[in-house]
């Protein structure tokens, strides 16, 4: 499995971020997507990060962590791709 996202350690906490598609955040989707991913990222909270057609993210998760990236640009989350 291969998957886009970032491990942020920020301010003494550590958790990860997963790219999704759209529908999975507009849907039920998404608290069974973030419980998939934990597997690949134990004792994180996930995080799921969708882009709209403007590139603009949205963030589902943690809400501490949620307005926290809300302050970010984009460019400033380590991405990289995980191959499981």
């Amino acid at each position: 499995m291969q998957l886009e996202g970032a491990v942020v350690k920020e301010q003494g906490q550590t958790f990860a971020i997963v790219i999704v598609k759209s529908h999975v955040l507009n849907s039920g989707e998404k608290d069974d997507a973030a419980r998939q991913f934990s597997v690949y990222f134990p004792g994180m909270p996930i995080i799921l990060m969708a882009q709209d057609s403007r590139g603009t993210p949205t963030y589902y998760g943690r809400k501490d962590i949620v307005a926290f990236l809300a302050k970010l640009h984009i460019s400033q989350i380590p991405w990289k791709k995980y191959t499981f």
